[in-house]
């Protein structure tokens, strides 16, 4: 049993068909890449998955359980956090009362201490308000709510996405420390390369289906399929 299985979704915004038939597993402990181009059904396959979404046939599970129906907050308090690709961060309050507040509900909440340890720059900027933040450390702290609230499976959606190399460079390390500490963590990404190098396993999307499931040893030694599917 996987500890978080979608198995043959479809799912639906209105009337236009999303994702059709799409299964694909996470071992506890495992890094998966979810890759594809722009509008592929990445970001609908992460919503379907924490309950914002929900299909209309198929299942998703979670520890054995189906969680596919049930409320996102729901969801959330099973261990399963989505980081999105909007962050959402509270931008009137500070960095330390974001964490505070997404600690409040957690079974086993993080220490503040452990968040800071993790990320060194967010004690550095504890008490500055979340609107003050550059693009990279608002990031940081997104990532920080979700792991406050020790999650068992962590959802990041475009983590990397618009932000500076150095950054980019940065947060890749820490998400790889994580990785290394067995944190179970689902990344849609279109940095190609960065998500590669996290990832156990790949799954690449095209048009709502999945086309391919490899190792990411398998998938760049397959030019043709990164260049017609990811455009690399």
């Amino acid at each position: 049993m996987s500890l978080l299985e979608v198995d043959a979704v479809n799912t639906y915004y209105g009337d236009s068909h999303i994702l059709f038939d799409v299964s694909m597993r996470v071992e506890e402990g495992e890094v998966v890449a979810l890759l594809g181009r722009n509008g592929s059904g990445k970001t609908t396959t992460m919503m379907t998955v924490m309950g914002i979404l929900t299909p209309r046939s198929g299942e998703v599970r979670f520890a054995g359980h189906t969680i596919s129906g049930r409320q996102p907050y729901e969801i959330a308090g099973l261990g399963v956090q989505l980081v999105p690709d909007t962050r959402r961060i509270v931008k009137t309050i500070t960095v330390q009362e974001n964490l505070e507040l997404a600690a409040f509900s957690a079974k086993s909440p993080w220490s503040l201490a452990r968040i800071y340890e993790t990320f060194p720059r967010l004690e550095q900027r504890k008490s500055f308000m979340g609107r003050s933040l550059s693009g990279g450390e608002q990031q940081m702290l997104a990532i920080a709510r979700a792991l406050i609230r020790d999650a068992r499976v962590l959802l990041l959606d475009e983590p990397f996405e618009g932000l500076a190399p150095i950054i980019v460079r940065d947060l890749l390390e820490t998400t790889k420390k994580l990785a290394s500490e067995g944190r179970t963590i689902l990344i849609v990404e279109q940095n190609v390369r960065a998500a590669l190098l996290l990832a156990h396993r790949t799954y690449v999307l095209s048009k709502g289906h999945v086309v391919l499931e490899a190792t990411p040893a398998d998938l760049e030694a397959r030019p043709d399929v990164m260049h017609r599917y990811l455009g690399v």
